[in-house]
C-alpha cells in the first residue's frame, strides 16, 4: 500500500475545500496514508476576465493540473466533473467519483426568486447552459457574462452591479453559503450542467498503487450516472461549451437520463428523456444522444459554434 499521496488542486477557495473533501475521505478509508494538498494555477484561473464560450480551449480549467500528474510533481488530480473534457488525455483516467451533492443550480439575488425579479434584471452566469435556460423562462431578463470566483460573484450582487447570479447549488453547500441562496432552480426548466455536483479524481492510467489507494472512494451509483451524462455529451460532439445539460439517477438498476440542447438564443429548447439497465450507462447515453440528434440537436450545437 502506498504510504503517501499528494492532491493537486487549484487554488480557490472552492477548489481547496473540495479536494480538502477527498483528503478526508482518503485519511478515513487509510488512516496511515500521509495525504498533502499541492496547489496549481491553471489556465482558466488566469484568465479570468475572458468570457468562459470564448476562451477556446477545452478544459481550461485541468490542463495543469493534467501536466502535472504526467510529469510525477501530483498523484491524483480532484476536479469537479463538469470542467473535465469528455475525451481524457492519453496516459490519464479518471479513477473514482465522490458521491454527487445537489445536482441544481441556484439564483442568489436582490430582488427575490426568478418570478418576482423586475424586467430588465441583470443576472450574470459564465454559463451558455444557464443563459440559453434563463432566455426561455425569462426572455425579459438580461444574461450578462460574469467571472470570478463563487465569492466575488456575490459580492457583484451586493455591490448593484448585478440583480442575480447563478451558479451551482453544490458550490454554495460546500463553501458554507446555503443562507445566502435565494432559490433553488427547478429541474424542469434549468437542467444541469454534465457532471454538475460530482467530484472527481484522475490519476494516472495503469497506476494501480494509486487506483487502491482511490477505488474505495467511488460511489457507484453517481459513477454510472455520469458516464452516462458524458456519453450523451461525447456523442452530441457538444464538447464546445454548447448549451447542452444532462441528468442521470440511478433507481436499483435502472438510469434514468434527461437530456437538454438549446439554441444560444434560448429560443428553442430540445428535452428527451431515457431510462435502461444502469449496467450500461454509456449505451443509455449513446442513445439518448442520437435521439435528440435526429430530432434536429445538431442544428443548436452548430450555432453554438458559430458565436
Amino acid at each position: 500500500m502506498k504510504e503517501n499521496i499528494i492532491v493537486g488542486s487549484r487554488g480557490s477557495r472552492l477548489a481547496l475545500v473540495q479536494s480538502e473533501t477527498v483528503a478526508v475521505e482518503l485519511r478515513a478509508v487509510h488512516p496511515s496514508l500521509d495525504v498533502t494538498i499541492k496547489k496549481i494555477v491553471t489556465e482558466g484561473d488566469r484568465n479570468r476576465s475572458i468570457p468562459l464560450e470564448q476562451v477556446g480551449s477545452i478544459g481550461i480549467f485541468v490542463k495543469e493540473l493534467e501536466e502535472a500528474l504526467l510529469d510525477g510533481r501530483i498523484d491524483i488530480a480532484v476536479h469537479s466533473l463538469k470542467d473535465v473534457p469528455t475525451e481524457i488525455s492519453p496516459g490519464l483516467c479518471l479513477m473514482a467519483s465522490l458521491e454527487r451533492q445537489d445536482p441544481r443550480d441556484v439564483l442568489i439575488s436582490r430582488g427575490g426568486n426568478l418570478d418576482q425579479l423586475a424586467t430588465g434584471s441583470r443576472i450574470g452566469t459564465d454559463s451558455l447552459r444557464r443563459s440559453a435556460q434563463l432566455a426561455h423562462y425569462r426572455p425579459d431578463l438580461q444574461a450578462c457574462s460574469i467571472r470570478g470566483n463563487v465569492d466575488t460573484r456575490i459580492r457583484k450582487v451586493a455591490s448593484g452591479e448585478f440583480d442575480g447570479v447563478m451558479l451551482a447549488a453544490a458550490a454554495m453547500h460546500r463553501l458554507g453559503w446555503n443562507d445566502k441562496i435565494t432559490q433553488y432552480l427547478p429541474l424542469e426548466h434549468f437542467l444541469p450542467a454534465v457532471g454538475q455536483a460530482a467530484l472527481v479524481i484522475e490519476g494516472r492510467l495503469n497506476d494501480s498503487k494509486v487506483t487502491e489507494v482511490v477505488s474505495p472512494l467511488n460511489h457507484l451509483p453517481t459513477w454510472k450516472s455520469v458516464l452516462a451524462e458524458r456519453a450523451f455529451l461525447l456523442t452530441l460532439g457538444g464538447g464546445c461549451r454548447a448549451p447542452i445539460g444532462a441528468l442521470g439517477t440511478v433507481n436499483g438498476s435502472t438510469l434514468r437520463l434527461e437530456g437538454m440542447v438549446a439554441d444560444p438564443t434560448g429560443k428553442k429548447v430540445m428535452r428527451n428523456i431515457e431510462e435502461g439497465d444502469a449496467a450500461f450507462p454509456e449505451e443509455l447515453g449513446n442513445r439518448l444522444a442520437e435521439k435528440m440528434l435526429a430530432k434536429g440537436a445538431s442544428e443548436f450545437i452548430a450555432e453554438a459554434r458559430k458565436r
